[in-house]
């Protein structure tokens, strides 16, 4: 594979056509579909895909609600683990190459037990998905979060050493955006993760747009080939919504939504940003694309 690019669909609710009509104009490669199975018909998916002449690139885990790997409870981790399995199901429906896992529930930063019974909770389920992941053919990766978002894996090397404590195969997904908040060398900390990169997830220092914040992405990009990374940019931004009159984009909030659930209506907003605006969100993904295209 060569590095393309590509993006989530979590940050925006609209119908999925509407997504890939936008990707494919902007010269996007694949998606990286939101991890909500119960949400897609993957055979409509895949007809979708054809039709915009995009590839699913994997998805990822949207680790909400009661889903939580680490969790004290036992049924809440095998309903957790059912479901990060019925995502890989998903992404091998849609002939997608990996799923990043986000282990714990996004927005918890208070444990539920010991480090030692929480990594215990966790290296089992993930090895229970990665039993599954493997007869599918879809690469798994540990995505770190920043403190604000997890208490669980912030930084590279808390996800390369859970990735060798579940399997030689598993891998890490780095973020652009975290790994500015965690990692004392941010460049270095791509060299440390070198091949075990399955994916790598971009926005700017401010969780805009790539190219619209201080983050170098000549720089950027040029560590991810020297470490030899042949996957997908993968577009995550989450822009903050300014509710002051220093607000520079007025018509950035969605006026008329399509069905959202509420779990993930508050994870927009715990995010810092709200429903965007079809306009607003448009200009952030050409924005990723002028900025890195001419980069890959």
């Amino acid at each position: 594979m060569i590095v393309h690019l590509s993006m989530h669909n979590w940050m925006r609710s609209e119908p999925l056509d509407v997504t890939l009509a936008r990707l494919a104009r902007c010269g996007y490669g694949s998606i990286e579909i939101k991890g909500e199975p119960d949400q897609y018909n993957t055979s409509e998916v895949r007809s979708l895909l054809d039709k915009y002449g995009l590839k699913c690139w994997g998805a990822v885990t949207l680790t909400l609600g009661e889903r939580n790997l680490c969790a004290k409870d036992e049924q809440q981790r095998a309903n957790s683990v059912q479901y990060m399995i019925d995502c890989v199901t998903m992404v091998k429906e849609l002939n997608g190459h990996e799923i990043t896992i986000v282990p714990s529930t996004v927005g918890k930063v208070v444990p539920d037990g010991t480090p030692e019974e929480e990594w215990a909770w966790c290296v089992d389920g993930l090895k229970q998905i990665h039993a599954h992941a493997s007869e599918a053919g879809v690469r798994m990766a540990i995505e770190p979060l920043n403190r604000f978002e997890t208490h669980f894996i912030n930084r590279a090397a808390q996800a390369l050493v859970l990735a060798d404590a579940v399997a030689p195969d598993v891998g890490v997904c780095l973020d652009a955006f975290h790994l500015n908040i965690e990692e004392d060398d941010f460049l270095q900390a791509i060299r440390d993760v070198g091949d075990r990169l399955v994916d790598f997830h971009v926005a700017d220092n401010n969780r805009m747009a790539c190219g619209m914040g201080a983050l170098d992405w000549p720089k950027i990009v040029g560590t991810l080939k020297e470490v030899g990374y042949d996957g997908a940019l993968t577009v995550e931004f989450v822009a903050p919504i300014d509710r002051t009159p220093a607000n520079q984009f007025p018509d950035a909030v969605e006026t008329d939504p399509v069905d959202i659930s509420p779990e993930e209506l508050k994870f927009i907003i715990d995010h810092g940003s709200s429903l965007l605006s079809e306009g607003f969100y448009d200009m952030l993904v050409e924005k990723c694309a002028t900025t890195l295209l001419p980069l890959i």
